[in-house]
């Protein structure tokens, strides 16, 4: 059977075009490199969600899930509230000269530590990271690791580089910024676990010492 030419061209076409968008249709987060800050897209950002879980075998995916949508509402709902321009350069200057209330990168950072730490978290922990600490261009983010990994191998919260949308990514991967954990700075933001009721019970009704008298009578003195 002999096709026309038109015809076999397009079939021509037709086998080397579908295998190319095959590949093209890849989704990007699989093609994305994993040392690459990336701009999470909602409160459940499945990429973001995925490298949290998968920072330890022992996190906990619901823990992950929390921390996501913590991160990334928060961000959002601190933009309203200090009504964030585009320019987080230009908002900082807008609160030095009185028209901003508010808006810097360490208060984006303090809110979101605060929140984070009150889910009391098992399986994940947070930490104060800093770059360029004590100059002009100082820049404060939350990382996350898993409960006892080290703080370079974190996933780095920024909810102020891009004006209340959450920028991610891994610590090392940053191009800006070379970050340092700050121990200090995250104990000062954190208030003190509250004392549970058996440690409340324990410290305030202490065991009393058990006296033995002894079976010895003493030597009675006659006159």
């Amino acid at each position: 059977m002999i096709f026309p030419r038109r015809l076999c061209s397009n079939l021509f076409i037709l086998t080397v075009a579908a295998p190319l968008a095959f590949v093209v249709c890849i989704p990007l987060a699989q093609a994305r490199p994993r040392n690459e800050l990336v701009l999470a897209t909602s409160a459940e950002d499945a990429a973001l969600r995925a490298r949290l879980a998968g920072l330890s075998p022992s996190v906990n995916p619901e823990e992950a899930r929390r921390v996501a949508y913590i991160a990334y509402t928060t961000g959002l709902e601190l933009a309203r509230k200090w009504e964030m321009v585009s320019s987080p350069t230009m908002q900082s200057f807008l609160i030095n000269i009185g028209l901003k209330k508010g808006g810097y990168c360490y208060q984006f950072a303090t809110e979101l530590l605060v929140r984070l730490d009150a889910q009391r978290l098992k399986t994940l922990e947070f930490h104060w990271a800093e770059s360029d600490a004590g100059t002009d261009t100082e820049h404060n983010v939350i990382a996350v690791t898993a409960r006892g990994q080290p703080f370079a191998q974190g996933i780095m919260l920024d909810n102020w580089r891009r004006s209340g949308h959450l920028l991610w990514g891994p610590l090392s991967g940053d191009p800006d910024h070379t970050w340092q954990e700050n121990k200090a700075a995250y104990a000062a933001r954190i208030k003190p676990k509250p004392v549970t009721a058996d440690q409340s019970k324990r410290a305030t009704h202490p065991k009393k010492k058990t006296h033995h008298r002894s079976k010895t009578r003493p030597k009675e003195n006659h006159p």
